[in-house]
């Protein structure tokens, strides 16, 4: 005996998808309504605020002392102190060490507090042989360094790339195997993708920057006293990368190839931040050490404390002539 099998009617069909659309609508309702209110990026306070960043404990420290009417919120973690810093209103954080560190506290101040300005300050290792330990860079503009290609290797020692990477490869002296590349950024002024190496800093803030060139910066820590006068150097290029650099080497091509005064691990990640988001920015980054150019060992134990001072000197002193 043989079974027919019949077609469902259209209507029926037609009911049915309209049944699973609603039910799938209703879902889609009841997650938003149940989703947890501690995941959703809320105001913290409503007052106009510098976000006022550190990478780690010690160079923060110096600023929280002398932050008035100070009041802390937690995070994620991360600990946000808003007050009054040289009488402007201010939000203090640490980024942590690192890029990624960096990028991720930098969006969360801008999503939870009204942020105006953003300043970064810390130390740096030196790659300008024209600066000295102590010393207050202040770059115009902020790259990614370690944004590379690790290209293939053909003869010994000669390495390609992908013919469809080379156009965003920039047009630079490469490091070995390492090209070193743009990167594709948006934002709510533009939109659309471009590939970009530099973010600056902006103008405004820069241009007092400038005019700061009265600061007694400390020469001593301990018994430990520079050579030299610290000073504050406005302008040029700084590049940042997730690695601590302490090789000659690495040094003299970053500072021939990118014509950079310092190297960090944090200031271009939050620099890409402020940019996607529209916000203005600037960094203070004193020099502990020469990221492997000293004659002798890395110096960043010894000098960190006195770096450190010297940056949150000059970020005070601006914020002070900030209007």
């Amino acid at each position: 005996m043989h079974h027919t099998a019949h077609a469902p009617r259209p209507g029926l069909i037609q009911r049915s998808i309209r049944r699973l659309g609603l039910w799938a609508l209703a879902m889609l309702v009841a997650g938003c309504a149940s989703a947890p209110p501690d995941k959703q990026a809320l105001r913290l306070d409503d007052q106009p605020r510098i976000a006022v960043i550190s990478a780690f404990a010690p160079e923060l420290a110096l600023l929280l002392a002398q932050l008035q009417q100070p009041v802390s919120h937690r995070i994620g973690g991360v600990e946000f102190s808003t007050g009054l810093l040289a009488g402007k209103p201010v939000v203090l954080f640490l980024s942590g060490v690192s890029m990624t560190n960096a990028a991720m506290n930098t969006q969360r101040v801008l999503d939870r507090f009204d942020i105006s300005h953003i300043m970064f300050s810390g130390i740096a290792g030196g790659v300008n042989p024209d600066l000295h330990i102590g010393d207050v860079s202040v770059p115009a503009q902020w790259g990614q360094y370690m944004e590379w290609l690790m290209a293939r290797e053909g003869p010994p020692g000669q390495y390609s790339a992908p013919e469809w990477m080379k156009s965003e490869l920039l047009p630079l002296p490469a490091f070995g195997m390492m090209h070193p590349r743009s990167v594709q950024v948006r934002s709510a002024a533009s939109p659309q993708i471009s590939q970009r190496f530099w973010f600056a800093a902006d103008a405004r803030m820069l241009a007092l920057a400038r005019s700061l060139q009265d600061i007694d910066l400390a020469h001593c820590h301990a018994s430990q006293c520079l050579q030299r006068r610290p000073r504050v150097v406005v302008g040029g290029n700084g590049v940042s990368g997730p690695a601590f650099v302490d090789n000659k080497a690495f040094r003299e091509y970053t500072f021939n190839t990118f014509e950079a005064q310092v190297l960090d691990m944090e200031t271009a990640a939050t620099a890409m931040v402020a940019h996607g988001n529209g916000v203005p920015f600037i960094a203070f980054r004193s020099l502990s050490d020469l990221a492997g150019g000293g004659a002798g060992d890395n110096e960043m134990a010894t000098f960190m404390q006195l770096a450190a001072a010297n940056s949150a000197k000059v970020l005070l002193a601006f914020l002070a002539a900030w209007q």
